[in-house]
């Protein structure tokens, strides 16, 4: 009986306090109870994982500061390797493709960015639209009980039919009460999520700013220090009481580059006689394809020729095709690529098999895109053009080979 008692004084309090938001459902506007609860979930969830991924892109924003390239740092430790030249261009080049997967790196992480931002704009415009229809809703509501409040609430307590009936109506009032409360709370949380989701946005932007201008600084470093690597090797070889030891280590270059092809060669003879056969790459007697997309010159032919710096009457073994950073270097003619690596003199490199004991070669690259033991096709890519290795410029150095001596390219194709 006491517990009945309680029950009915609650019933009139509540009955005071939601009154008039009751007279508004009984015109029309009927809860829906269970749906606000699971929005509220819903929208909760949403805060926190926006809260994490706010953390996630300062830390994100806070390791770009660090990602560049120390260049009077790496300038300073170059410095110390110039005693010994194939040292100094190996650290070099080193540090240059370091410079070079960073900006990779970066680019990669600009494009992943400006998909997000795209992303959250999209759920942004999500957001408001649900904050804006939230609030239209219950201003249409306060309107109504504005309006009709009075009536409506004053007949829903004198139509109760007993006092069983008069509980009922207040369990409904107390569920509709908790229900306003509840989308209250959905509308504060919705303009929560919105004031964070403007703030990662305006986050993503920062660290899209900021990976951009890594970028540049880093394409500056890299220009930088390619033409530091330039004009020390062009004083080194110019250098008149040097010039005796430059030219000493320039036929060494050649000899250490001739036996490292040799050996190679000497390698596929024993793999073939081994096998006793020749892995089906045969040379036909095609025309070579032209081995770059495009070039500005041919900086060096094949020949005797007076070298650029040094001055003196040498042999060189391939023709030198002044092209930009980065064009595309083609595969001569099928085969089988059996050297793709890096020398301090030749640089990054590949060399292919074309069967029959001609080979053609592909030096100073600024990125090789084939393996050893892969089968290519003519004018298949495998290389970019760069100035790696004994280079002081950008150019594909390309040499064939026959029967274990370097011949003229120009027998193989054409200008």
């Amino acid at each position: 009986m006491k517990k009945r008692h309680t029950r009915i004084s609650l019933a009139v309090c509540l009955l005071c306090a939601v009154l008039m938001l009751a007279a508004a459902f009984c015109e029309g506007t009927e809860p829906l109870l269970v749906e606000a609860t699971g929005n509220k979930a819903l929208t909760s969830d949403s805060i926190k994982d926006k809260q994490n991924q706010i953390s996630k892109a300062e830390k994100e924003k806070e390791s770009l500061k660090n990602s560049l390239t120390d260049l009077k740092k790496v300038k300073k430790e170059l410095e110390k390797k110039k005693k010994n030249l194939a040292s100094y261009v190996a650290e070099l080049d080193n540090t240059l493709s370091e410079i070079e997967q960073n900006i990779s790196r970066l680019k990669a992480q600009i494009t992943a960015t400006e998909e997000e931002i795209v992303h959250m704009e999209e759920e942004l415009t999500v957001a408001q639209a649900q904050e804006s229809s939230q609030k239209d809703s219950m201003i249409l509501r306060i309107r109504l009980m504005y309006e009709k409040g009075n009536a409506s609430a004053m007949d829903m307590v004198l139509g109760a039919k007993g006092l069983g009936d008069f509980l009922n109506r207040a369990d409904f009032m107390e569920s509709v009460m908790a229900y306003d409360h509840q989308r209250w709370e959905e509308y504060i949380e919705t303009r929560k999520l919105i004031e964070l989701s403007k703030e990662e946005l305006e986050l993503e932007k920062e660290i899209l700013d900021q990976a951009k201008a890594n970028v540049e600084i880093e394409q500056k470093n890299l220009e930088s220090l390619i033409a530091q690597k330039t004009k020390d090797l062009t004083a080194y070889e110019s250098d008149i009481s040097t010039q005796e030891k430059a030219i000493k280590e320039y036929e060494q270059m050649i000899a250490e580059q001739d036996a490292e092809i040799k050996a190679l060669e000497a390698a596929i003879a024993e793999e073939k006689k081994q096998m006793m056969q020749d892995n089906g790459v045969k040379y036909d007697g095609g025309t070579f394809k032209f081995p770059v997309a495009s070039y500005t010159r041919l900086s060096d032919d094949y020949g005797w020729r007076i070298h650029p710096t040094l001055n003196v009457n040498q042999f060189h073994n391939g023709i030198d095709l002044a092209a930009p950073k980065g064009t595309a270097i083609y595969a001569a003619y099928d085969g089988k690529v059996v050297a793709a690596t890096y020398s301090s003199t030749m640089g990054n490199y590949v060399m292919i098999d074309h069967g029959d004991s001609l080979y053609t070669i592909y030096m100073h690259a600024s990125a090789l895109y084939v393996s050893k033991g892969d089968v290519v096709t003519r004018g298949e890519t495998i290389a970019a053009v760069g100035t790696t290795g004994r280079s002081t410029g950008n150019h594909l150095h390309f040499g064939v080979r026959k029967n274990g001596e370097y011949v003229s390219p120009w027998n193989y194709l054409s200008k």
